[in-house]
């Protein structure tokens, strides 16, 4: 009988740790936390999109042609294009029809709109004076007006290119409170060539950041119990190395694109005026390799559901004497 209760109090004693998350012995004492890590990141970019709906609807019509008609007098830009929705895929909102273009790697595609125009044909003025033009109405209308960036290049006059002419395409950044405006301003001459494109946007609504760290948090903390509850419940059964194996697919295959794309978004964000910093699934490589997280997440629903079988004893504890 004591041996009975003895048996009994162990298995009950290990309930606890389980509970708690801690993984067992083995491969899982690397895969558990990098699972609960990325599944943070995964949740606080989740969260941060939820919050974006927080924000103003992108600046209508009449918004915008105040903005264009302040900043660029003078310039033919008066046909505005509207978004349909906050975040587009192609310019369209995202719909179920579109998931497949998300999962079969267009899924960077997937931005936020703007509401723009754009002026054709040769400018009017030097493309200097249209820049110097604007950013003094910008800083006179309250814009912070970030260093243009200057960008040199080739444009041809016919389609053979026999008389290729130099060119220079200038980028201007703006922002007034929560809208950003994105300009491009290029000397080229060609009659059928845009000379003019103007975006303006919003910035990030307040509550991005808070919701992405809260989500972070929330998400690393489930995942540790979750995935250290799933390695000791397999401890010691023939489904172990099944479960293993499955979690640690999930776990590579959601890493795989984040070293991958955050350093050159890093080096991007810092080699160009940045008024907003990209969303943060961009940084993790989303849903530009959404097919990647979707596998991984078949991958742990079944490592999951192997960890949710019952469990069958060897050696089931009697309460005989």
């Amino acid at each position: 009988m004591s041996a009975t209760v003895t048996s009994v109090a162990r298995r009950f004693g290990q309930l606890p740790r389980g509970l708690l998350g801690r993984p067992s012995r083995g491969a899982a004492v690397v895969w558990v936390p990098l699972a609960a890590v990325i599944c943070g990141l995964f949740s606080g970019a989740l969260a941060s999109r939820a919050a974006w709906e927080t924000s103003r609807p992108q600046p209508d019509r009449a918004e915008a042609a105040t903005i264009l008609t302040t900043v660029f007098p003078g310039h033919d830009l008066d046909e505005i294009d509207t978004p349909p929705a906050l975040f587009v895929v192609y310019g369209h909102a995202l719909r179920l029809n579109t998931v497949k273009t998300l999962l079969l790697g267009d899924g960077g595609e997937y931005q936020e709109s703007a509401t723009g125009a754009a002026a054709f044909g040769a400018p009017p003025v030097p493309a200097e004076q249209i820049v110097a033009v604007a950013r003094e109405r910008l800083t006179g209308a309250g814009w912070r007006v970030y260093d243009p960036q200057v960008s040199d290049g080739i444009s041809c006059a016919d389609k053979t290119c026999a008389t290729p002419q130099a060119i220079t395409d200038t980028t201007l950044i703006a922002r007034r409170g929560d809208t950003i405006l994105n300009a491009s301003v290029s000397s080229q001459t060609a009659v059928d060539a845009t000379y003019l494109a103007v975006e303006v946007h919003r910035a990030p609504p307040p509550a991005v950041v808070p919701a992405g760290v809260l989500g972070t948090l929330l998400g690393a903390v489930a995942g540790w119990l979750v995935f250290g509850w799933a390695s000791r419940r397999t401890e010691g059964r023939r489904s172990h190395g099944a479960v293993n194996v499955l979690f640690g697919v999930a776990t590579v295959l959601w890493w795989l694109p984040v070293p991958l794309v955050a350093p050159s978004l890093l080096h991007h964000h810092l080699g160009e005026p940045h008024p907003a910093w990209h969303p943060f699934w961009e940084w993790l490589g989303q849903p530009a390799a959404s097919l990647l997280f979707v596998v991984g997440a078949v991958s742990a629903l079944l490592a999951l559901g192997l960890a949710a079988l019952p469990r069958r004893d060897r050696s089931p504890v009697t309460l005989a004497s």
